[in-house]
């Protein structure tokens, strides 16, 4: 039987517990809930991914109307202003702004126990800039709400 040192085993254990989740295969899953939280606070993405499929998974239980989510990315300076906007938009486009360029990629609003994805680009995203990410819901974007990043 192998015995591992004990920092070893602390290493382990801080790294089953890291918030960021990387991409596999330029690949990435996040959950949402009825507690509007998001699973993770950071998503990072190779730089060899050319394109990123993002799929959210809504495990609550209320219907879209109610609490629904989606995950939309801008840069972290407009983030503010794009949820903003999207609330001002209104239900019918899923509270985002119509055309808006600011907007990299979003998905579409789902609720309790759907999913949803979104494959775009990474040829518009710098290493050096700071994305956020957020759900577009009114009042949801204060509490669900992380960066993305683009590794270097």
């Amino acid at each position: 039987m192998r015995t591992w040192p004990l920092s070893s085993l602390a290493v382990l254990g801080l790294l089953s517990l890291s918030p960021v989740v990387y991409a596999d295969g330029c690949a990435l899953s996040i959950d949402a809930n009825d507690a509007m939280q998001y699973s993770v606070k950071h998503l990072e993405v190779p730089a060899s991914c050319t394109d990123v499929t993002l799929t959210l998974h809504h495990i609550g239980k209320l219907p879209v109307k109610a609490m629904g989510h989606n995950w939309v990315l801008t840069r972290k300076a407009d983030a503010a202003a794009v949820a903003s906007a999207g609330a001002a938009a209104g239900a019918a486009k899923e509270y985002l702004p119509s055309g808006d360029a600011r907007v990299i990629a979003a998905t579409k609003l789902i609720g309790g126990g759907e999913s949803a994805s979104v494959t775009f680009s990474t040829a518009a995203l710098k290493a050096s800039e700071d994305y956020s990410y957020f759900c577009s819901f009114p009042g949801h974007a204060s509490m669900m709400k992380g960066t993305l990043t683009l590794a270097k």
